[in-house]
């Protein structure tokens, strides 16, 4: 089976708390197609798992699904954010594999 591929850039912003962490917002059109193609694979908290790619840094997480807004979170752990140079407020982009 052929993974599905989405390319999208976002902003890095920091979710605070006691433990900030560090997302990425997929676009809304994107994750109504993405919800309609992968949703019934979610797993706990309506996640699904997906292996991204930003730059040369290549893991696999989950998405989480934002019901507020429509969309789903990436979370951006510290080591690819060290490896990688970025930082809140920075334009990433990012190649998703479903």
């Amino acid at each position: 089976m052929k993974l599905k591929k989405y390319t999208i850039r976002a902003e890095l912003w920091v979710y605070p708390g006691p433990t900030p962490w560090h997302f990425v917002t997929v676009g809304k059109e994107e994750s109504k197609e993405i919800k309609e193609k992968y949703g019934k694979v979610r797993r706990g908290f309506g996640s699904i798992p997906v292996e991204v790619t930003i730059g040369e840094t290549s893991w696999k997480t989950s998405v989480f699904p934002n019901s507020k807004e429509g969309t789903y979170l990436l979370p951006i752990k510290a080591l690819v954010r060290r490896k990688e140079g970025l930082y809140e407020g920075d334009s990433v982009k990012l190649i998703l594999k479903f």
